[in-house]
C-alpha cells in the first residue's frame, strides 16, 4: 500500500485540511499506516496534480487561508480498484525481533527490560483501542455499514496488540 491510499481512505469520510489530515492520520489510520506531517503534505500535492483529490481555499480571519481537499470521482475510482486489487501480506519489520535474533551477544537481563517496555508500550496501545471500542462501539452490530468497517479494523488492531502481549509474557518467561 501505498501513502496515497491511505490518505484517500481518511480523506474519503469527510474533507480536510492538510493540518487536520495529518491530526487524523495520528489518531486513526495512523494506528496501522505511519506517515509524518511532511509526507502527507508532500503527497496532498501530488494527489492533487493527479486530479484524485481537489482543494478548496477557506478564509480565515487573522490566519492564513487553508485547503480543504476532498477526494474526487476520479480520486475514489482510483481507490475502489485498490481495494479491489488482491493486496499481499506486509512485510515485518520489526526492530524488536532483530534485537532478539541476536540477543545472544548481550547478557539476558538486557532483552528482558527490552521486552518489559514492548510490554509496556503494547498494553498501553491495547487499553487506548478498548477505550476507543467502549467509547464509539459500544453496539457493533447495530453499527451503519462505513462504521462496521471500521470496528473491524479496531478489532484486528485489539486482536494484535492482545496477541503481542501474550507473546511478550511467553517470551519474559521463557528467558527468566
Amino acid at each position: 500500500m501505498a501513502l496515497a491510499e491511505a490518505i484517500l481512505a481518511a480523506l474519503i469520510e469527510e474533507p480536510c485540511s492538510g493540518y487536520d489530515l495529518a491530526k487524523k492520520f495520528d489518531g486513526s489510520v495512523g494506528f496501522f499506516w505511519k506517515a509524518t506531517h511532511q509526507q502527507i503534505y508532500r503527497e496532498l500535492a501530488k494527489l492533487e496534480e493527479l486530479g484524485l483529490i481537489g482543494a478548496e481555499r477557506v478564509h480565515q480571519e487573522g490566519r492564513p487561508d487553508k485547503k480543504l481537499y476532498n477526494v474526487t470521482e476520479e480520486g475514489e475510482a482510483h481507490l475502489r480498484e485498490w481495494i479491489a486489487e488482491p493486496g499481499e501480506i506486509a512485510p515485518m519489520k520489526d526492530e524488536l525481533l532483530v534485537k532478539l535474533f541476536a540477543g545472544y551477544i548481550v547478557p539476558v537481563h538486557t532483552i528482558l527490560v527490552e521486552l518489559e517496555h514492548h510490554r509496556a508500550q503494547h498494553l498501553e496501545r491495547l487499553e487506548t483501542y478498548r477505550q476507543i471500542e467502549q467509547t464509539y462501539f459500544k453496539n457493533p452490530e447495530t453499527l451503519p455499514i462505513e462504521r462496521k468497517y471500521v470496528y473491524l479494523t479496531l478489532r484486528q488492531g485489539i486482536r494484535y496488540e492482545t496477541e503481542w502481549l501474550a507473546w511478550c509474557e511467553e517470551a519474559i518467561a521463557f528467558l527468566s
